[in-house]
């Protein structure tokens, strides 16, 4: 029999600290101080004690409040017993943030750890995170992360080949991953009961493991007890090697060991958390595309009009989110007060982007020539994406006439039509709708005009149904929901039953829905409807539908524009149950459908077998359509909203849950006690249905969902001249599964950024003309590939980047 002391055990030893949690930001501020005060006090007592620590944030805060305890951790990074790892800004949740998310979270994380200790880490580490998204490999890859280490999901969860493995994303990168036995941190003084535990992992070629040791989520970190454990476990021939050690070397010393392959995302654990607490995930959704927009414009109105670029406002705005991204924040399983502080974090991120945006947008728009006309209104709209959209637009104005046309800048009459304002104190105030054809990341100027409108074709509409040339959509008098969906241009019927209809799930589960899977118990529907003709017009016309299930009403606009192929829903819900779980049911007329899910600068794909899922702003259902045969689908994007599941035919939309708030099982709440429950009172969102020929990728849903939730900005203006035109584009890129998702200022401040990214799985040749800056850069993308290319000041050839922007890669 061999000797127990040829395995080897690196003993990892942390203090996991949620800088929120059951407790707010301020606290774990503190906390984080006394950890690392309790670890350097290890490292001098210990010298061979390694302490691993993660969340560039969280070192920021030791820089900026104890410089004295900063220039201590500095001393240990130089000697290598502070191991820094995570290379992230705080340690995220890793399904919910988009794609340009999770690459901040590494841009600024090892940027920080680069600037502060000339070093980044080569280790992802989100051991408490609730599930790993299939598309973090390249992005880890790509932020100078070699390695990742995990815990959830457990082997009760998701089977794995084993604890090591290669972990390979859509486009082939892989890291080297190893899934935490049993726990990252530990409570007990005395090791020995966790040590035995992790032995029962030792097996087959597999003679190394990580075992993680300190006391943690509060924080405290290893303890001199923890030590003395150690070293006498170790002297004990009947256990294994203990070595005091780092994630570092422990994936230096099993490089080349003969690991497995995974090819998956690391599902699921605490699937309630992609739906609890509807506010932070409307916040987060909004902050980060806003700021994505700004980025844009900032940088283009530099490029064109010499305009300082706001960097450091960007940077601090997009820390305020990164640090909202912390898995105990994103999810929704804090304290109800923690999210009064999320709230004003992303709010001060928000404010931010919409100055930076519209000081951009200005700017641009002055030097617009606009041609003097008696009478009349203009306005300069701008689209932040780098292909043409036909996109609804709808303002306030003033000084609008009863009769009125808008007309583009070459004259041409444009439909639009007068919606009710939200001014209700004055009728000066007018609101004004017509969807708009723009130019690819340009801007076109439309002018309103006080003369009779000619007679135009309205949106066909009743109090229960909307006919364009396009859709027909009959509306359920019972329901609310959606009786009938007919695409006119093929004749094909979109569902095989009612849809949108609001239906109320049992929930008895936890604020994270530990051991739940999916949620089918229906307990009920929203009924008792009311439809109401709200508009009809040359451009759109809609009706609302009110339903309602106990105390309360689930309130539908659906609209139909004239000559665009989606229905657009605006959704206002008053909520008042409790444990219960509100969605929203699609059931197509679809065989052996394939359920298609946004992911973060990807897609996934899952079986539709009723279990909730993550996704991002789109999911599509594709397969064939039972009548003719064809392939059709159904995409449902959303602006909002993250929890989805579908079930054979049917696709489901979870718009919330309401469990108590932070609450975490084995725990059960007293029948009698007085909870907070989550999602409580009103709530607003919008979703689109987009039925199409073929799969998503022929129908290019990537770009419509990019155009739905990232609209166009809108100026109102004056007369004057200017060296723009009254339409112009300045950059585009082709072929059509090519995007650029980020548009600014290098970090360095040496030119400008384009992120590329690939969105179908299809290999391309992408090429991108950009006006604004006199060049145009050609390259190729793999499937699914993210690449960074730097157009640098002054000229010369697009070189690549890695996502952190610390290293050149080669030429474009």
């Amino acid at each position: 029999m061999s000797s127990p002391k040829k395995a080897v055990f690196h003993m990892i030893g942390n203090g996991h600290i949620d800088p929120v949690w059951l407790w707010n930001w301020q606290e774990g501020y503190q906390e984080i101080k006394a950890t690392y005060r309790s670890a350097l006090d290890r490292l001098r007592e210990h010298p061979d004690f390694i302490f691993t620590a993660s969340s560039a944030g969280h070192h920021a805060w030791i820089a900026e409040n104890e410089p004295e305890m900063f220039e201590e951790i500095r001393v240990r990074v130089q000697e290598g017993r502070w191991a820094l790892v995570g290379g992230w800004w705080v340690q995220p949740d890793c399904n919910l943030p988009s794609g340009e998310g999770f690459v901040r979270q590494g841009l600024y994380g090892q940027r920080f750890f680069h600037a502060q200790f000339g070093r980044v880490a080569d280790t992802g580490y989100n051991p408490d995170s609730f599930g790993h998204a299939a598309t973090l490999p390249q992005i880890l890859l790509k932020s100078g992360l070699r390695h990742y280490t995990f815990m959830r999901p457990g082997p009760h969860e998701q089977a794995l080949p084993g604890r090591l493995f290669w972990w390979r994303g859509l486009d082939g990168s892989q890291v080297l991953t190893f899934r935490i036995p049993y726990e990252y941190c530990t409570w007990g003084k005395d090791l020995e009961a966790h040590v035995k535990k992790c032995t029962t992992e030792l097996g087959g070629t597999l003679n190394e493991l990580m075992c993680f040791y300190g006391v943690g989520n509060h924080g405290g970190g290893p303890t001199n007890e923890n030590l003395a454990s150690i070293a006498r476990l170790n002297a004990d021939p009947h256990f294994p090697t203990l070595r005091l050690s780092s994630p570092g070397q422990y994936f230096g010393a099993v490089q080349d060991a003969d690991a497995p392959v995974w090819s998956d995302e690391l599902q699921h654990h605490a699937v309630g958390c992609y739906a609890a607490h509807s506010g932070v995930k409307q916040w987060n959704r909004s902050a980060e595309l806003a700021l994505v927009r700004a980025e844009k414009l900032a940088a283009l109105a530099q490029a064109v009009t010499g305009s300082p670029y706001p960097a450091q406002a960007l940077e601090r705005a997009w820390k305020r989110v990164l640090f909202n991204h912390f898995h105990d924040i994103l999810a929704g399983t804090s304290i109800e007060s923690a999210y009064e502080d999320a709230h004003n974090e992303y709010g001060e991120a928000l404010a931010t982007a919409q100055h930076i945006t519209n000081a951009a947008v200005q700017r641009l728009s002055w030097r617009v020539a606009v041609p003097h006309r008696e009478g009349t209104k203009p306005y300069v709209i701008f689209n932040p994406h780098p292909w043409p959209v036909q996109v609804p637009v709808e303002h306030e104005t003033g000084g609008v006439p009863e009769g009125f046309v808008v007309e583009d800048e070459a004259g041409a009459p444009v439909a639009a039509q007068r919606t009710r304002s939200e001014a209700t104190v004055s009728g000066w105030r007018k609101r004004l709708t017509w969807v708009a054809d723009l130019p690819a990341f340009g801007h076109r100027t439309y002018t309103i005009i006080p003369v009779a409108p000619s007679e135009a074709p309205e949106v066909e509409a009743s109090e229960r149904h909307l006919e364009s040339r396009l859709l027909r959509l009959d509306l359920d008098p019972q329901t609310g929901g959606i009786a009938r969906l007919l695409d006119k241009r093929s004749g094909a019927e979109v569902f095989g039953g009612t849809a949108a209809v609001g239906t109320v799930m049992r929930d008895s589960s936890d604020t994270w829905s530990h051991g739940v899977f999916r949620y089918h118990d229906v307990a009920g529907r929203f009924a008792d409807a009311t439809c109401t003709l709200l508009e009809q017009g040359p451009v759109r016309s809609s009706v609302r539908t009110t339903s309602r299930y106990g105390r309360s009403t689930l309130t539908q606009d659906f609209i139909l524009y004239a000559d665009l192929p989606a229905v657009e829903v605006r959704v206002r819900v008053d909520w008042h149950e409790t444990q219960r779980t509100l969605k929203l049911l699609f059931p197509t007329h679809l065989h052996f459908p394939q359920a298609t899910f946004e992911a973060p600068y990807g897609v996934t794909t899952r079986p539709t077998d009723g279990n909730e899922e993550p996704g991002h702003r789109w999911t599509d259902l594709s397969g064939v359509y039972r009548p003719t045969g064809a392939i059709r689908g159904l995409t449902l994007i959303n602006n909002a909203k993250y929890s989805y599941h579908a079930q054979d035919a049917e696709l489901g939309l979870t718009v919330l849950r309401s469990p108590v708030s932070a609450h975490h099982d084995p725990y059960v709440p007293a029948e009698d006690g007085d909870y907070r429950f989550m999602d409580q009172g009103e709530q607003q969102f919008t979703y689109w249905l987009l039925p199409h020929e073929g799969t998503w990728r022929e129908a290019d849903i990537p770009r419509h969902a990019a155009a739905l939730t990232e609209g166009p900005v809108i100026i109102p203006e004056t007369f004057h001249d200017g060296p723009l035109g009254p339409r112009q584009s300045f950059m585009d890129i082709e072929p059509a599964n090519a995007q650029v998702t980020v548009f600014k200022r290098a970090e360095d401040n040496h030119g400008f950024v384009l992120r590329l990214v690939e969105t179908h799985g299809w290999p391309v040749r992408a090429r991108v003309r950009l006006p604004c800056l006199g060049q145009e850069v050609s390259t190729d993308l793999g499937a699914f590939e993210i690449k960074t290319v730097l157009v640098p000041d002054g000229g010369g050839p697009a070189q690549v980047l890695n996502l952190t922007e610390l290293e050149v890669w080669g030429e474009a």
